[in-house]
């Protein structure tokens, strides 16, 4: 049976998606609870390759894996042949002849993309500079645990038009969100994502909608979202993109501007002060460590969903 891979935000359809969030609130609960758990991945074991530097996305897949039942095992690009030279396809026929899947966190979408199709294992995307799937994920599970629903609720996104701004887009739109993108002049999320997303939307009922005035795009937001000015790689940037995005910080100006009982999110890791203030990142609008704790639960029901075969099936197409 061919390998099913989680690589965009759009490889879910709209019934799958909720049926996995509504896993991972189980999931949550179970363990909450502290309730025995089913460990579905009870003698398999599933590599974790970061190219990239990581906290959430690599703790909480490692601890996600380990309560599955399975084995995680966290490769480091600077420690392994891939760091030598190695081609994507060569290491991910190797690792699909050890591991039952494989999670990668790394740049250009290309390699993710390649390694799925040289594996024979499942393929998740923990992070590629196109999108960022698994935080989507979380961010929706968090959004519905405090409003209740996902359709027709307002996501407002301040800052850089990133992966996370795609994936905001392309889950949002799958789950009937309207979510409302303000960035500078230049720095707009990529053109064909934000077609997709209205293409999804016409279905589910969510729309895709770039602006550039922040406050405009805030206005009866009932989740107010941001994220760094300068990604992973955009180091050098740093400086010219933080007086380029300064109109564009999250703060209590921009809370006002909201609805009354709007929610803040950020992906993390935060630049108080920048991105966002301390005292909106900090105040009681704040799900962000909601949202972080999340990533774990939206993990598990993830490599569940494609690893084990009871929920296999679940909100099938």
């Amino acid at each position: 049976m061919t390998a099913r891979h989680f690589l965009l935000d759009t490889d879910l359809t709209s019934s799958e998606q909720a049926a996995l969030l509504d896993l991972a609130d189980q999931l949550k609960a179970t363990r909450r609870d502290r309730k025995p758990a089913r460990r579905p991945l009870e003698g398999r074991s599933v590599a974790l390759i970061f190219e990239k530097p990581s906290t959430r996305t690599r703790l909480s897949f490692d601890v996600a894996v380990a309560e599955l039942g399975g084995h995680p095992i966290v490769i480091d690009s600077g420690s392994s042949q891939l760091g030598r030279g190695e081609t994507i396809e060569d290491t991910a026929a190797v690792l699909s002849r050890y591991v039952d899947a494989i999670v990668i966190r790394t740049f250009a979408q290309d390699r993710v993309d390649r390694m799925a199709a040289a594996a024979t294992v499942p393929v998740i995307n923990a992070l590629s500079d196109h999108t960022h799937p698994c935080q989507a994920l979380a961010d929706l599970q968090t959004i519905r645990e405090i409003r209740g629903r996902l359709a027709g609720v307002t996501l407002t996104y301040l800052g850089d038009g990133n992966n996370v701004a795609h994936s905001l887009l392309l889950a949002g739109a799958l789950a009937g969100l309207r979510v409302h993108v303000a960035s500078p002049p230049g720095y707009e999320p990529i053109e064909q994502v934000v077609r997709h997303a209205n293409e999804i939307g016409a279905v589910t009922g969510g729309e895709a909608l770039v602006m550039h005035d922040a406050l405009e795009a805030a206005a009866g937001a009932d989740v107010l979202y941001t994220d760094v000015w300068a990604s992973m790689g955009q180091d050098t940037e740093s400086d010219s993109r933080a007086l380029v995005f300064q109109p564009y910080r999250l703060d209590e100006k921009v809370v006002e501007a909201a609805r009354p009982d709007a929610i803040v999110m950020h992906c993390l890791p935060a630049h108080r002060e920048m991105e966002i203030s301390a005292a909106v990142l900090d105040g009681p609008r704040s799900v962000v460590f909601d949202q972080a704790e999340n990533r774990l639960h939206a993990q598990k029901a993830l490599l569940s969903f494609l690893l084990d075969e009871t929920t296999a099936g679940v909100g099938s197409r």
